[in-house]
């Protein structure tokens, strides 16, 4: 599975220097309070990689947090029972 995701890896990184040699025409980035120049190719890989960050966000804002907080409340619920039943969770019970 790791030489699978390297090679996935080094496809994506070939295929972004294909996109930024194929892109070279100067464009002018203008953000809120300052602008730059770069070549087009860097502002789509820039924009690429913001999306991917954002997108990373909302999916761990909306699914893994409301995920990890159930998992804690239930092995905290799973504790308390298996305390109060006086078996251990790691030796399998009685």
């Amino acid at each position: 599975m790791n030489m699978f995701r390297l090679v996935v890896a080094l496809l994506f990184l070939a295929y972004g220097l294909i996109i930024g040699v194929l892109n070279t025409q100067p464009i002018t980035l203008k953000l809120l309070f300052t602008e730059f120049q770069t070549s087009s190719g860097v502002g789509i890989m820039l924009s690429l990689l913001l999306g991917v960050v954002v997108g990373g966000l909302i999916v761990l804002a909306t699914l893994v947090w409301p995920l990890y907080a159930k998992l804690r409340k239930a092995n905290r619920a799973a504790s308390t029972t298996t305390a109060a039943a006086g078996t251990s969770a790691v030796d399998g019970g009685p």
